[in-house]
């Protein structure tokens, strides 16, 4: 097959999946049931799908300028959301995309709107000076995200907050997290090198490789030498203030990267919990892979007596769930999958988590509160509420002397912590 029709199938596959996403269905779900397809490659799907849902406010707008005859059927819809990201893109000929795109529309069962996406995609190639001084209004358009979660990012962040869009639209960096009982980070900087891969050091166990690399490249992945995880959320565990001897709990704990972390830092004693069986069952061969040994469980966090066995904990890591706003430029879908109403009900499950956790505590214990989120409502907000009703609980200053805080730029996502004392 030709690599023009290989692009006109994934084009068609790729609006299927984007019509999903506009219905409310998950990309990681449709990813987890794809079947391999000869005539599609993953990798072009995950370019074509997160690429066109990073600009869909833009795509969107382009298509409402440019059709004169309103809403199509969603299929076509999407299938020009992803032309246009395709020809926007630079990585395809443009007047390819355009044939190939309407080749798509045979894929779809569509054949009736073969000339109204053709005529659109020429009209956009000729006319496009026109269509961006028409669109040059449109904040959504323009920093493609849905208009409450723009107005939110620009009332929280004053200064800076149109740099925080613009990163939530980039390509993800790839940082790397050595595992300092196999290796360090000199040597391993050192030996990306020799296998002709750049990386700089950008923490205590961090390198941030200069291109992104297929994790079968990197030299002792197998054998648990390194690690895939965001500078962000490396700073859980040394926040934690770990020493040997004591008893952890990482209470949200799936796929297991930060309980992985916790124990390449000390020698703790480790209980792993995650209320989703399947995502539990990947935390112990991610740490079989590092050397490294764990008690997982199943269970709820706020229904601590189904699973705890009484005995306190000296730190606890609530890295409770939310809307993931932090790291939605890795899953684009994100951003138009939430609701402004969702915010609320995740205050509601993270104070919950919070309080039940705080039983758990040991006097003196310390328990980090963490999100990938970079709302307030879910961030400072929740640990507000919380300690205001506890007396016993005191906030401590975080000791790498960075902001709670952290929005995403080019170096790691958007993540949030925030460091709770028992006290006696």
């Amino acid at each position: 097959m030709s690599a023009g029709a290989t692009l006109a199938a994934e084009l068609a596959q790729a609006a299927r999946m984007v019509s999903r996403v506009a219905a409310g269905r998950s990309l990681a779900e449709q990813f987890a049931d794809q079947k391999p397809h000869a005539h599609t490659s993953r990798g072009a799907l995950i370019d074509l799908t997160h690429g066109t849902l990073r600009r869909y406010g833009r795509v969107q707008a382009l298509v409402r300028e440019l059709s004169a005859r309103g809403r199509a059927d969603e299929r076509v819809e999407a299938l020009l959301w992803c032309a246009l990201y395709a020809i926007e893109s630079g990585r395809y000929r443009e007047h390819t995309v355009v044939d190939q795109a309407v080749k798509a529309c045979t894929l779809l069962e569509q054949w009736s709107v073969k000339g109204y996406v053709n005529a659109l995609l020429r009209r956009f190639l000729r006319e496009r000076s026109a269509i961006e001084a028409a669109l040059a209004p449109d904040e959504v358009a323009l920093y493609q995200h849905p208009r409450w979660w723009i107005d939110s990012v620009r009332t929280t962040y004053r200064v800076g907050w149109q740099a925080i869009l613009a990163a939530g639209n980039s390509h993800p960096p790839m940082c790397l997290r050595v595992n300092r009982r196999r290796s360090d980070v000199q040597a391993y900087q050192a030996e990306l090198s020799r296998q002709g891969m750049s990386a700089r050091a950008c923490g205590a166990d961090a390198l941030l490789l200069e291109r992104p690399v297929p994790i079968d490249r990197l030299p002792g992945f197998a054998v648990g030498h390194v690690s895939v995880q965001d500078l962000g959320a490396q700073r859980a565990a040394h926040l934690l203030e770990l020493a040997p001897g004591q008893r952890v709990l990482d209470a949200c704990a799936a796929p297991g990267g930060k309980s992985a972390h916790i124990l390449e830092l000390a020698e703790v004693a480790l209980t792993a919990l995650d209320i989703d069986a399947v995502r539990a069952a990947r935390i112990s061969p991610n740490l079989v892979r590092l050397g490294l040994r764990a008690d997982v469980r199943v269970g709820d966090a706020v229904q601590s007596s189904q699973w705890w066995n009484g005995e306190p904990f000296d730190r606890i890591l609530a890295d409770v769930p939310c809307s993931a706003s932090g790291i939605a430029r890795r899953h684009p879908d994100i951003k138009w999958l939430r609701r402004e109403q969702d915010l609320p009900a995740f205050a509601t499950r993270q104070l919950a988590i919070i309080t039940e956790l705080w039983r758990l505590l040991a006097a003196g214990g310390k328990l980090l509160y963490a999100t990938c989120s970079i709302f307030a409502e879910e961030n400072e907000r929740v640990v507000d509420s919380f300690i205001g009703v506890e007396p016993l609980a005191r906030r401590l200053a975080l000791r790498d002397g960075q902001p709670a805080q952290w929005p995403p730029s080019a170096e790691h996502d958007g993540f949030y912590y925030a460091l709770i004392e028992k006290q006696v």
